[in-house]
C-alpha cells in the first residue's frame, strides 16, 4: 500500500494530516505541491490531500476515523 500526502510548508491542516498518519503508524511519502507545477495546479485549493494507491481518499480537513476506516479497507482487500 502506497500512501502519499500532498502538502505545503507552513500549513496547519497539512501538519494535522501528517500527525494523524503518524498516530495511525502509517508510512507515507510527502510531496510539496510548490516543488512541481503539475501538483500545484492540481491540488492548491485542496491541500492536504491523502492518496492511497493512487486514489484520493481525503482532502482539506482530515478526520482520523475516515482515514482509519479506509486503511482497514485497503488492508483487507
Amino acid at each position: 500500500m502506497k500512501v502519499v500526502v500532498y502538502s505545503k510548508e507552513n500549513c496547519c491542516l497539512c501538519d494535522e494530516a501528517k500527525a494523524i498518519l503518524h498516530e495511525l503508524r502509517v508510512k507515507f511519502e510527502e510531496i510539496d505541491i510548490y516543488k512541481d507545477e503539475r501538483w500545484f495546479e492540481r491540488y492548491h485549493l485542496m491541500i492536504p490531500v491523502i492518496e492511497i494507491d493512487g486514489e484520493i481518499i481525503a482532502y482539506g480537513r482530515i478526520h482520523k476515523d475516515v482515514i482509519r476506516k479506509r486503511l482497514q479497507q485497503q488492508r483487507s482487500s
